[in-house]
């Protein structure tokens, strides 16, 4: 494959407790300027599951959307998820926060039965069928787990999340800071981010290890 690589950005909001974790969609797009591809964000229109203050991690009474959150972070170069077509990208990638497990999908509250959106679901499985690359940071793999089912990946090393993970089908394994799980066959490449105490600069390994990875499968084609 020639020519510069197209990644897909699939973001839940801004800010660690109500959506997208800044430092891992952050560093995942440097990541991918960094290694010589372009990024186009997306996130989905819809309000937002709970809003969080940041300061005191308490729930408040606002009410906020998702995509013009995520926006925040893509300084409003942005795109309704719907629009998304697996044609004119060569992977799509999430980063983590407590968006993805409420906003992407209810896996913060329902676990193993949790739902996925149905355009964050579309975006997976049309990504899939195209034969092109998915990569999740931190808690996303719980929502390609729902999705694909059967597929190999890590959220770290917690036990109860990644009990939830094998309800679903996938088979976890363990990683640390800075290391991906590659599921060649299903083009999945996973990285466990803040679900490991970590500091920004493990992100920052961990983002690049994952966009290496992803990039590599997209070139493999």
């Amino acid at each position: 494959m020639t020519g510069k690589l197209r990644i897909a950005v699939g973001l839940s909001g801004c800010g660690v407790y109500d959506g997208s974790e800044i430092h891992e969609a952050v560093l995942t797009l440097l990541a991918i300027d960094r290694n010589g591809a372009s990024y186009q964000c997306f996130a989905p229109d819809i309000p937002q599951v709970q809003v969080v203050n940041h300061l005191t991690g308490k729930a408040s009474q606002e009410t906020r959307n998702v995509l013009v959150e995520s926006a925040r972070i893509a300084r409003g170069s942005i795109k309704d998820l719907r629009e998304y077509r697996a044609a004119d990208f060569d992977g799509l990638i999430f980063p983590g926060g407590f968006g993805a497990a409420k906003n992407l999908s209810s896996f913060a509250f329902d676990g193993s039965d949790c739902t996925v959106n149905d355009a964050v679901a579309h975006a997976i499985r049309d990504t899939k069928a195209a034969g092109k690359p998915i990569g999740a940071l931190c808690i996303a793999p719980a929502v390609v787990a729902k999705v694909l089912g059967r597929v190999d990946l890590t959220i770290g090393s917690d036990p109860g999340t990644a009990a939830a993970l094998e309800a679903m089908g996938a088979h976890h394994r363990k990683a640390g800071h800075g290391e991906v799980v590659v599921d060649r066959a299903a083009k999945v490449v996973t990285t466990p981010c803040y679900m490991l105490d970590s500091t920004i600069s493990q992100i920052a390994q961990g983002a690049e290890a994952v966009v290496k990875a992803l990039l590599t499968l997209a070139r493999e084609g």
